[in-house]
């Protein structure tokens, strides 16, 4: 079974920077690609960035140029750095990974329970 954990969360002043992680652990085939999503209150959850096998990456266009997505694959490990934070970047950000099991090569889509990222003006 496989599963995700996130970490790095927390509260910065506007400008600042955080950088969250998500592992993936359990029986892994391959990961084909890991991002993460962001859900603000009273909106929708929206695609911020991912990362796709071959280190392709897509951003948000708010996000663009401010964070960063990488993946240490080796640790199944994805992470985003975000630099120059905003107010209206607070919201809980969700890690979200998809990929193949290892005992049955079955597809998978697994979302981590979410971390806060509040940004104070």
């Amino acid at each position: 079974q496989v599963q995700l954990v996130e970490s790095g969360g927390g509260l910065v002043q506007a400008g600042g920077s955080l950088r969250l992680s998500c592992a993936a652990s359990g029986s892994i085939f391959s990961i084909n690609a890991m991002g993460w999503y962001r859900q603000a209150p009273g909106k929708q959850r929206e695609l911020v960035a991912v990362i796709i096998s071959g280190d392709s990456t897509n951003y948000a266009d708010s996000v663009k140029g401010r964070f960063t997505i990488s993946r240490d694959n080796a640790k199944n490990t994805v992470y985003l750095q975000m630099n120059s934070l905003k107010p209206e970047d607070t919201a809980i950000y969700y890690c979200n990974a998809k990929g193949l099991s290892g005992r049955t090569f079955r597809y998978f889509e697994l979302w981590g329970q979410g971390t806060l990222v509040t940004v104070s003006s």
